[in-house]
């Protein structure tokens, strides 16, 4: 779960110093071990996101075990797609998230609810443009084995202390059953958000058969590279 400075540069395409400088200036988490830094992938992931850096999203999964993961789209379906959702704080979104999540037996929506809100606490998961990934720290274990993303376009704009201080008006909110699906999702999705005209769709907004085609056309696009 653990990269070099080294094997991070390679992998993205910067030099060793790029990688060195967004560790001691921009924030990016790591540890020393035997005078040489660490950068956990759960802690890269989070913080490539908040930053608008684009990471490959194959360095977050074996490559062994990525056919046997759920696409974004395969978690989009167990997860729904939401409009008009209400509330005016992130709590209260947030509330009526979970409350349309079909949750796996055994979790409870209270415990969930509070430990997005704890993710919140540690830092806004506001990607900019109004876009939101709210998910918690570490994994949701279920029973189920099975990844769910809910896509949820709010009513009302709002604050959720993004970077670029612009309210929040669409939420992909993750429940996965273990730290690697919850790499390869993040991952998967961050890159696909990255992609301006699927953007511009979702601040249409699009409806759910439009959403899912340009899914599943940018999924292939990812397959081909």
């Amino acid at each position: 779960m653990f990269l070099r400075v080294t094997d991070l540069a390679t992998t993205i395409g910067v030099d060793e110093k790029t990688v060195l400088n967004w560790i001691k200036n921009k924030g990016l988490p790591a540890h020393k071990q035997d005078d040489r830094y660490r950068i956990n992938r759960v802690d890269l992931l989070e913080w490539a996101t908040n930053q608008g850096v684009t990471i490959p999203p194959d360095i977050f999964a074996d490559s062994n075990e990525v056919n046997c993961l759920s696409s974004v789209s395969e978690a989009l379906m167990n997860g729904g797609l939401f409009y008009d959702l209400p509330g005016d704080t992130p709590e209260s979104a947030l509330r009526e998230v979970v409350s349309r999540l079909a949750l796996p037996p055994g979790l409870d929506p209270d415990f969930l609810l509070q430990t997005l809100l704890a993710r919140e606490a540690l830092g806004s998961t506001a990607l900019g443009n109004g876009i939101a990934i709210p998910h918690v720290r570490n994994p949701i274990l279920g029973q189920t084995g099975e990844s769910a993303i809910s896509l949820c376009f709010l009513k009302n704009p709002i604050d959720f202390e993004a970077v670029d201080g612009k309210p929040v008006t669409i939420l992909f909110t993750l429940v996965t059953p273990n730290v690697k699906a919850h790499l390869h999702l993040l991952a998967k999705l961050a890159f696909l958000l990255h992609d301006q005209p699927f953007q511009e769709l979702l601040h249409r907004p699009g409806s759910e058969t439009e959403i899912m085609a340009a899914i599943l056309l940018l999924e292939e696009t990812i397959v081909r590279r």
